[in-house]
């Protein structure tokens, strides 16, 4: 049996509503000894309000400052002392708080994910101390040019939409924050009809069922008007091109645009993408690094947003060789490589693709991400035999019909950090 083959004989995921309208969804995968849950809130930066920008990541963090009936400090201890660990993480339109631990410890770490989404208490000396904790992150991205660089640019490609504000806020905004203001956000957001539980591993659907209705049935709709995110107009982008002069030792680029959503060419930007600038046989890291030895660090991503598609490539070079990296992007994007591709290196990039795909796949935490990120986008659940064969399915013409789509439609924006001296 392939490794492949072997991937897909698992159990099918299944979904179920409990009684207040949770979803609750279960990958089983036999062959671990471990689970991994997830709350996934689909509430991210893009619906903190205009005047809190970074909320929905603060309250990730505060989250795990103590609950009705633990502190911050019983908490880590909980999860740890059952040898499992802790995390979460926030995205433009994603919270996500989960966990891992051993088949024997299910109970008591699904009531203690619960208990973090279901009764924070926000305690204001730990707040207090969380807020310092956020901002020296805060300074972490300013003193990393690579992250920064990426923050300014969809601040600029997006100044009149709330998918422009950074993740985590700023230091203003962040001090400024008030209890009110985290309790409001979360009943607002932190609602059954807005959140899923997602179990990946080694346990039955109906265990996962019957914990969710016991330690997250509890949870009740908002009152009031329900919150609806601003949609993505094609006006809300605003292509650009800037210099900018920042203290650092390397010139920072990134080129980007954005289109909107275009679900038919899926799995097509997907294999471009792989092609252009996902790993060493990329176009990108042959032509820049391999050829012209430009950059030591180059490479492309594509963000799935909601209503939107957003391509990046980025590369990081001598100061004096800004304009010739630049100049030879645009000529690559132009080039007959995408408009006219070879089918054996389409090929070779859906391969690539596939490979990832399914390496990501033996990752407990990944695949349960990725879980919830296909019913979140697509409504529904992307099984490995459907990707495969989506991905195995795009040809050469479809390669050049999406690179025509996203990179023929706005025009490149161009951010360039360069150094003072």
């Amino acid at each position: 049996m392939t490794n492949e083959n072997r991937l897909f004989q698992t159990a099918p995921v299944q979904q179920e509503l409990l009684t207040n309208g949770l979803q609750v969804v279960t990958d089983s995968v036999s062959h671990v000894e471990s689970i991994t849950l997830g709350i996934q809130i689909n509430a991210g930066s893009r619906d903190d309000p205009e005047s809190a920008p970074g909320l929905a990541h603060f309250i990730e963090h505060a989250l795990f400052k103590g609950t009705k009936k633990r502190s911050y400090l019983d908490i880590a201890r909980n999860i740890e002392k059952h040898g499992g660990y802790l995390d979460a993480y926030t995205t433009k339109e994603q919270t996500c708080i989960y966990l891992r631990c051993l088949c024997e410890h299910l109970e008591p770490s699904f009531e203690l994910l619960a208990d973090l989404v279901c009764d924070p208490t926000f305690p204001p000396e730990e707040i207090e101390k969380e807020k310092e904790v956020v901002i020296e992150e805060i300074s972490s991205v300013n003193d990393t040019p690579e992250e920064l660089i990426f923050e300014e640019f969809d601040l600029r490609s997006f100044p009149l939409h709330p998918l422009g504000r950074p993740i985590l806020g700023s230091e203003k905004s962040v001090s400024e924050f008030s209890d009110s203001d985290l309790k409001q956000f979360m009943r607002q957001h932190y609602v059954p009809r807005n959140m899923m539980l997602t179990a990946t591993g080694n346990v039955p659907h109906d265990d996962i069922v019957r914990l969710s209705e016991r330690f997250l049935g509890k949870l009740g709709e908002a009152k009031g008007e329900q919150y609806h995110r601003q949609p993505f107009l094609a006006e809300h982008y605003t292509p650009f091109e800037l210099t900018l002069k920042k203290q650092l030792f390397q010139a920072q680029i990134v080129l980007g645009t954005a289109v909107a959503r275009h679900d038919p060419i899926f799995y097509s930007l997907m294999v471009l993408n792989s092609m252009l600038g996902n790993g060493m046989s990329s176009l990108l890291n042959l032509e820049l690094r391999e050829k012209r030895g430009l950059a030591y660090n180059v490479y492309s991503s594509l963000t799935f947003f909601d209503d939107l598609t957003a391509l990046n490539i980025y590369a990081g070079t001598e100061s004096n060789k800004t304009k010739l990296t630049i100049e030879l992007i645009r000529e690559l994007l132009q080039s007959d490589a995408l408009k006219h591709p070879d089918p054996e290196e389409v090929d070779a990039a859906k391969t690539k693709l596939l490979g990832a795909h399914i390496m990501g796949q033996e990752k407990m935490t990944r695949r349960m991400s990725q879980t919830s990120s296909d019913i979140a986008y697509f409504g529904r659940f992307i099984g490995p035999e459907e990707k495969t064969a989506s991905i195995k399915a795009v040809t050469a013409d479809d390669i050049a019909n999406a690179a025509s789509a996203i990179l023929l439609a706005p025009p490149l924006s161009t951010l360039v950090y360069k150094p003072k001296r």
